[in-house]
Formats: C-alpha cells, structure tokens, sequence
C-alpha cells in the first residue's frame, strides 16, 4: 500500500485510533478497513498557532495490504563478516562516529579494522566525566572530546543532518537501531537518542567489531604516521600511508590509514603538520552558550497563553508540552556579513564542560533521552571565515593580548590558535578548574554587569563576568546584535532570566585535511584517507557516520 501523508492535531497524532481514522477519510474507506499503521516518517510544525503534526504512514489496508507490516526492526540484516584471518587490514584512527562505521563497513567487506583511540572505553570514560562535573579536574585523554563514541556520546545524541547529498543517512539510522536505538530514530525529522542512551549503542557496536575479528585498542595515542616513499601514479605523489606509531612506540601497519581523530585533537593536527602532511583553515564558528527555562521557551516556540490552538485545543498548556515534548527552536540572522546562528539546541537538557586542554575553558550542551530537565540551552555563535583570521584589520580588532603573536602564523593551524585564544580567555576570566564565566543575556546585550546570577544547569559553577568586554569584538558585537535580531523574531527571547556561558569554541573543525574528490585519500598521500568531523568534512554525528562509511567503501573498492 502506497505511503500516505497527513497532517494532524497533536492530540490526533498522538492516538493511533485518530490516525487510522485520518488513514480511512483519506482512502475513503470504513475505519475498520484500517487494520494497522506504521510511521514512516513524523515532524511537528509550530510555526503558526494552530500547531501541526505531520505524518507520513504506511497502512494495512484489509483485504489490499499484506496481513502485518513490515518488521520494526531493519529491513536489511548488516552481513558482517568473519576477519580474524583477513588477509587486507585497515587501521582507524579514533572510535567516534566516523571510525566506527568506517570499522562495521570494512566487516561487511571482509577487511579487518584495526581502530586505535586515544581515550577510554565507554564505561571508564563516564568516571572521567563525573569527575569533570564535580569540578575534581580533567583528564586530557579521557572527557567529553575523547574517548569511545567521539564527542556526541556525552553531548545529546541527536541524529539529524541538513545534508542530502552524503549518501544512505537512513543506512545510518538503521545502523543504530540494530545496535540498540529506539525504532523512533526511523522516522522523527529531528530523531535524537539521548546522553544517557547512546553508550549502550556504542558499545553493541564495539561488541559486533570485535566479535567479527577487529581489534579496538583504548589508551593508544598516536603520535606518528608511517610514510612510505614509493612508484605511485596517481594523485601525482610518490607517498604512500602505510601505517602509525603509537605514544608507546608500538607500530600498526596496514594498507591504509583512515583518519577519523574528531575537531578537538589539536595536538594530532600538529602532529601531521611537523610529518609533513598538508592541512588547510576552513571555517567554523565561535560564540557562547545560552540557556533559558524551559518553559518560557515553551511558551514562545508553542505560542502558550495564546487562545487558539485548533479545534482540538488541549485542556491546558502542560497537555500540549506533554504531546509535543519540550519546545527547540532554530535560529539564524545575519550580522556585518556573518551568520549567527544556533547550534546544538538541547531542549530539557544540561551546559557541559568540553574542553580538551587544562588552560581553557569550553562549554557545550547535551540532553538526556527525556529531555525533561527545567533548562534549555543553545549554542549561538559566529561565522569565522578563514580570511578573517589573515586580515590585518580583523586582528587589530582583537584584544591586545601577548598571545596575538601565534596568530600571525600561517600554516594551515590559524583557525586552530584563534580557537585555543578565545577558550584561554574564557580560563582567565572564569575560576579554575572548570567554572565558565557568565553574565545574564540582557545585561550582556545592554553592557551591564551582572549583580547576581540566576539558577543555571553547569554543574562546575558560573562566576559572573562581562563576556560583552572580553569577548573579540569580532564574534561578541555580532552576538548582541543577533540576540536583539532573535528578540523581535521571538519577543521575550532577550532576558535576564537567561544566562550566556563561555566559551561555545568546538562547533566544528577549525581545520581542513585535503582530500581528492574521488579517491577520497589525501591530495598528497595515497593510503591516507581523512573523514569525519575531525578532517573538516562533516558536522554532526550522522553525517560522520556517512563519512567514515564511504571511507571505507573507498577502500574496499580498490
């Protein structure tokens, strides 16, 4: 039976009897013709006060469809295959999104995976982060950034990519869902797991990889790729990525090297700039943290209070949360020519602490699969193109600093110190260890200190401080100026009962890995396939996935 679209209540949505109802009217058939349903595809549509839910269903349709639906479980069963005695071996640097699937695609292809990953497994490395949270220090190996499942792990969860042109983001989503993800992931537009889900998941696929004859090796630190100088003619280089070293001087050889280290492994990227290996600035973005309650994000996203809600008003506002979950919103404004925009909108959820080096400080926001906490919070930051980071008039905008020097240089890694600039001085005007400097949002608009501040979901602690002083102008002008731009989209956005946290500096790579188009391998190094976020050519968990993917099919197709 062909898919049917509807657009429902979200009372109607909710009840799979008003579906099946809504399946009848449409066909033009008796209700009890309409033996059963299965979602396809789900999303909500709160732009006007008459709040919709739309819906693409599969029916079962008496005496037409087949007498079940479909499974819920994948259509495909993935064929992994045995390579304990795999005669072609693959190393994988790093074990998030892109590494792991890069390891499950070589499975299916008979290649062994050999993934070495800095940080801990799963399990140990949520001690790390407890700690973190209590404000008990950081382990630099082993936190939000580093460890098993790469830095989506412990931030969200959410399964959603704005990009259509990857490849198969379902193959990813049933992926998940063979290793443990709720069916739901399958059809929500903005399909989300959760912080407190998601390890589980990784380590099915850990499990499967290992299971199958793959190594993962935890702890392992590169240090060092392996360079071969040899006859190769294509790509118009003679070198060739036959494998790494490790941080104990342990060697890992194989037929190639998929790169797949995440956008926080600074050190790794200048460990490939002093072995020769050619990187480029791209753009990123940079801001703060914000955070609102919850329910006056609610209230302004599902327009509460208001008296229209549709025929099918619900019997209070809390009815209509308790359908819909907690409110999200997307936004974007352009500033002097910049975007800025959110980024990671975590309704329900918590601000985090997610830095990788002791000297600065970075926040990030995750939620748990509830997402029922009091808070949401956004990151809202700034387009840094990389010509802003080599104009004489951008950097002259920059506080006069001692640092400013190391941004002078220009090797690929510009991006990167601006970066590592801005975290050090959200560091000096925070409180050491982990606690984040903040300001309320009105005050930091209007350039007032903040006298107190109010309840906040950053478990190490706020100081107060005037982010609107020492923020680069470049990226905290543009801030106000967005924030009053949001207001008039959303009037009641712009308060003082939300607060700013600092810095929001890891939203992507700051960094580019070359890579031809085709091949997929580094424009300069056959063997050497760079993916991933890290590499500069994703920006999420699922477009990673896809990306380490098609790495692997790359190789497996030689």
């Amino acid at each position: 039976m062909n898919q049917i679209q509807l657009i429902l209540t979200p009372q109607q949505a909710a009840d799979k009897q008003q579906i099946q109802k809504a399946v009848a009217q449409q066909l033009h058939l008796p209700f009890a013709d309409i033996e059963d349903v299965r979602i396809i595809r789900r999303s909500v549509d709160a732009r006007q006060r008459n709040i919709k839910v739309l819906l693409t269903v599969q029916p079962v349709v008496k005496g037409i469809s087949d007498n079940s639906l479909p499974p819920a479980t994948p259509a495909f069963s993935p064929d992994y295959l045995d390579v304990h005695s795999a005669k072609r071996q693959v190393i994988i640097v790093g074990a998030g999104p892109a590494g792991l699937f890069a390891a499950l695609t070589l499975l299916e292809h008979g290649i062994k995976p050999v993934i070495l990953e800095r940080g801990k497994e799963v399990s140990e490395r949520k001690r790390d982060i407890a700690l973190l949270n209590r404000n008990e220090g950081l382990n630099p190996e082993s936190n939000y950034c580093f460890g098993e499942g790469g830095a989506g792990t412990f931030s969200d969860g959410k399964l959603f990519s704005r990009s259509k042109k990857r490849g198969d983001m379902q193959r990813v989503m049933e992926l998940f869902h063979y290793h443990g993800a709720p069916e739901s992931i399958l059809y929500e537009t903005h399909a989300h797991i959760g912080s407190d889900k998601l390890p589980s998941i990784i380590k099915n696929i850990r499990e499967t990889v290992i299971n199958k004859g793959g190594e993962i090796h935890f702890n392992t630190k590169v240090t060092q790729l392996l360079i071969e100088t040899g006859n190769a003619q294509s790509l118009n280089t003679e070198n060739k990525a036959t494998g790494v070293i490790t941080e104990d001087g342990t060697e890992y050889l194989g037929e190639a090297v998929i790169l797949a280290i995440g956008h926080s492994a600074h050190d790794t990227y200048r460990m490939l700039v002093d072995n020769g290996v050619r990187v480029e600035t791209k753009g990123f973005a940079m801001g703060v943290r914000v955070e609102h309650p919850q329910a006056l994000i609610n209230r302004l996203m599902y327009h509460l209070g208001k008296k229209e809600h549709g025929a099918n008003k619900p019997d209070s506002d809390d009815d209509l949360v308790r359908l819909l979950g907690n409110a999200s919103y997307s936004l974007v404004t352009q500033v002097d020519g910049r975007g800025v925009y959110s980024f990671c909108m975590c309704p329900g959820g918590h601000i985090v602490p997610a830095g990788s080096m002791s000297d600065g400080c970075v926040v990030n926001g995750m939620s748990a699969s509830h997402r029922n906490s009091p808070f949401a919070n956004s990151g809202i930051v700034v387009e840094i193109r990389p010509e802003d980071l080599t104009r004489p008039a951008t950097l002259q905008n920059l506080r006069r600093d001692t640092t400013l020097s190391r941004l002078n240089t220009f090797d690929g890694l510009e991006g990167l110190r601006f970066q590592e600039y801005v975290e050090q001085l959200a560091a000096q005007h925070g409180q050491t260890p982990n606690k984040a400097p903040c300001q309320r949002l009105k005050d930091f608009v209007e350039g007032k200190p903040s006298k107190d501040l109010p309840p906040c979901s950053y478990l190490p602690g706020v100081v107060p401080s005037r982010l609107d002083l020492w923020l680069p102008p470049v990226i905290g002008k543009r801030l106000q100026q967005g924030f009053r731009d949001f207001d008039r989209k959303y009037p009641g956005f712009l308060t003082n009962d939300a607060v700013i946290l600092g810095v929001e500096s890891r939203s992507s790579s700051a960094v580019r890995i070359p890579r031809d188009k085709d091949s997929l391998q580094h424009t300069d190094i056959l063997g050497l396939y760079p993916c991933g976020e890290g590499a500069g050519y994703a920006g999420g968990i699922t477009s990673s996935a896809l990306d380490g993917i098609n790495a692997a099919l790359a190789i497996a197709h030689l």
